[in-house]
């Protein structure tokens, strides 16, 4: 276990599924999450359907903005239906939060905005999953 991590919510039975297709950001937030959380890496929405299923849904998706450019705002909808209940946060660049805010307004539940810190990883998604150590949910400059 990592300095820091809290020990009750190491135990806590939550489900995180990391959807980005860049291997490294996805390999980042499991490396951040995996003492407190459990933690899969996919590298598309299809997989996570896949993968997603009877016992193994997520309770929180950390979806990567490129899947949006990709599939659009349907792909929020794909996830709020597979899995009733599901939170989202988008992971996206600063340069790309207007399109989270648009996620949002679709039925995301947040962002998190790069660049990533443990910190600031595990408060979003504690707050998101109404763990301790709450955060504010969104932190975007939108002119």
């Amino acid at each position: 276990m990592q300095i820091g991590v809290e020990t009750s919510k190491a135990v806590d039975q939550r489900r995180v599924f990391v959807v980005d297709e860049d291997e490294i950001i996805r390999s980042v937030l499991q490396f951040m999450l995996h003492d407190e959380i459990e933690t899969h890496e996919l590298a598309s929405p299809e997989e996570a359907f896949e993968k997603g299923q009877d016992w193994l849904t997520p309770h929180l998706v950390l979806l990567g903005v490129s899947w949006i450019q990709k599939q659009g705002m349907g792909v929020i909808d794909a996830f709020n239906t597979k899995y009733p209940g599901v939170r989202i946060l988008i992971v996206c660049d600063k340069s790309e939060e207007k399109l989270a805010v648009e996620a949002m307004q679709a039925g995301a539940h947040g962002a998190i905005v790069k660049p990533l810190t443990i910190e600031a990883v595990r408060k979003k998604v504690d707050t998101v999953l109404g763990r301790g150590g709450a955060a504010p949910l969104v932190q975007l400059n939108i002119v």
